[in-house]
């Protein structure tokens, strides 16, 4: 059989060049923003043009994701790919980044023919003409990591092969070093370190962005999916074909019908909307509660609805690159978390934020707490209704009280939990465009009766636990209570205090301040005597003074910087 012919000497120094003009053209967009943070958001904050940098921080966050969504959309590969993972970081990127990035579509230009043609022989190892009696050159659909087409195997089989794009394992690599350098130059920068694990952030889109490239690990994705449905007549699952399936190459069987989204088509179809609406909701909700394993990218592309004879339908799942797993510390984190609100137990609180993950390993727990028993202090006894009738004014005492928490935002989402938030948003939000009356607590009712029958005795079990440990607390404080009125009377009794968290903070602002007023006294007087001097002819006493004056404003907004 003919074999594909490697490529060129200079065929490959000419990709090289390619990389590396990719990379340097990254780095200075990246070092572009980032000097614009460093002027805006620490060098005037610092000169006292605070309310200023604030005021023009939502304008100048969502320019800066403008403009990266125009450099992802032209270069394609992970940059995409990094765009859609950073607009699903709420709790990392403030909102005019997330709100912006969320835009950001996985389409782009299909690769010619030619190149499509050469992947795919290369990756089968014969001609497109021994596997296949028919294949669409004009791709179903192109995305930043493949394209999908359409074919029919020897056997006449429909199909769809989705296809790696050219050099994509190359692309992947030089686009993770860019990263990896940009997420250098962030470590440099406590505010960010103390917020988020960015090795974490890296390894975890690294993990996730290799198994979308594995399509053998899809293939297996789907294999599971078809194994959980095989007796569910209202799902379906496409098959996979094995004999057709490299790590750069996968054929499965042709599924694409009616888009969910199109609800013009649906309506045409004679099928209820609304029952549309409930199935897709109900079969995520099984993925997720009973199976543990779901389908993670739930966008309109990825979903479809097949009509069948006499008004039945079934709900039809293509792409299984992105899933998402509901681990047993999940389960026990959320139960946790669950009766800890229950019984206002912080200790078991703050387990459950361990169990889960949650937490970055530097945050202050002790503050968490002390947030945390406000908070439930606040929320305890009061209604749905209460709570969102809650005065803007208690709020903002609350924020003010833990502004430094608030700021520093020590929780760090794992991906299986972020997938699944996500997942959760858009679903809803399909539902509810299927159906305008959709209700997601009905939908949720009978999953939420499933596990309370399932797992009874495990939570009845829990609960007791509870309940035996406060009652023994109970039963012993008044033998506690005698032991300290008893050591008070002695003047035994010591008590210590601690200033609150706030206080050093503030200290350390205040402190700041004075060593600010300083040196700007001090850049302000040599500016005008250097002036001064350069009026009278002394040039060189005019050039030593302001050379005085930078040094001194260098001192003043490096030396004297938060700690």
């Amino acid at each position: 059989m003919p074999s594909i012919p490697p490529p060129s000497r200079e065929t490959s120094s000419g990709r090289s060049w390619t990389l590396r003009g990719r990379y340097i053209r990254v780095l200075i967009f990246f070092a572009r923003v980032f000097l614009n943070v460093i002027w805006w958001d620490l060098i005037l904050r610092r000169i006292g043009l605070r309310r200023l940098s604030q005021r023009t921080a939502p304008r100048r966050y969502q320019g800066a994701a403008r403009r990266f969504r125009s450099l992802a959309t032209r270069l394609g590969g992970v940059w995409i790919k990094v765009g859609q993972f950073l607009s699903a970081r709420l709790d990392v990127l403030p909102e005019p980044i997330t709100s912006e990035l969320a835009n950001l579509q996985d389409e782009v230009a299909p690769e010619p023919f030619d190149s499509i043609r050469q992947e795919l022989e290369g990756s089968l190892g014969s001609i497109l003409e021994s596997n296949f009696t028919w294949f669409d050159e004009t791709p179903l659909a192109s995305a930043s990591l493949g394209q999908v087409h359409r074919a029919r195997l020897i056997g006449d089989e429909h199909v769809v092969v989705k296809v790696q794009r050219p050099h994509i394992h190359d692309l992947i690599k030089v686009d993770l070093a860019v990263l990896k350098r940009v997420l250098g130059w962030l470590k440099r920068y406590r505010p960010i370190t103390r917020r988020v694990d960015l090795d974490a952030l890296f390894d975890e889109f690294s993990r996730t962005l290799w198994e979308e490239v594995d399509y053998l690990a899809e293939a297996e994705n789907a294999r599971r999916f078809g194994a959980m449905y095989v007796d569910d007549p209202s799902v379906r699952i496409p098959l996979v074909y094995a004999s057709h399936t490299t790590e750069r190459a996968l054929t499965l069987e042709d599924v694409y019908f009616i888009k969910i989204t199109d609800f013009t088509a649906i309506d045409s179809a004679g099928l209820d909307r609304a029952e549309v609406a409930d199935r897709l909701f109900r079969t995520y909700l099984h993925q997720i509660f009973i199976e543990g394993f779901f389908h993670a990218d739930p966008h309109p592309g990825n979903l479809f609805v097949e009509p069948l004879q006499d008004g039945a339908w079934r709900l039809v799942f293509v792409d299984f690159g992105m899933v998402g797993r509901v681990t047993p510390e999940m389960v026990q984190g959320l139960r946790d978390l669950v009766i800890a609100i229950g019984t206002r137990d912080l200790d078991r609180l703050m387990q459950a934020y361990k169990t889960m993950g949650v937490i970055l390993p530097e945050a202050d727990l002790e503050r968490i707490r002390l947030a945390e028993a406000a908070m439930l202090e606040r929320i305890w006894g009061k209604s749905m209704r209460d709570l969102i009738r809650t005065h803007p004014e208690e709020m903002r005492r609350f924020a003010s009280e833990f502004r430094d928490l608030l700021y520093e935002m020590p929780f760090q989402l794992p991906a299986d939990l972020l997938f699944l938030g996500r997942c959760v948003a858009i679903l809803s939000g399909m539902c509810t465009g299927l159906n305008p009356d959709f209700n997601v607590f009905e939908g949720i009712q009978p999953f939420a009766e499933h596990l309370l029958a399932e797992e009874g005795e495990a939570w009845l079990s829990e609960l007791f636990k509870v309940l035996v440990e406060q009652g023994r607390a109970l039963v012993t404080l008044p033998t506690r209570l005698d032991a300290a009125l008893t050591r008070m009377e002695r003047g035994d009794l010591t008590i210590m205090a601690r200033a609150a968290p706030d206080l050093k903070s503030q200290l350390n602002l205040l402190t700041l301040a004075i060593q600010r007023l300083v040196g700007a006294g001090i850049f302000a007087a040599l500016i005008i005597a250097g002036s001064l001097l350069y009026t009278n002819d002394n040039q060189l006493g005019g050039e030593i003074s302001f050379g005085l004056a930078f040094i001194t404003l260098l001192w003043t907004l490096i030396a004297n910087r938060p700690r």
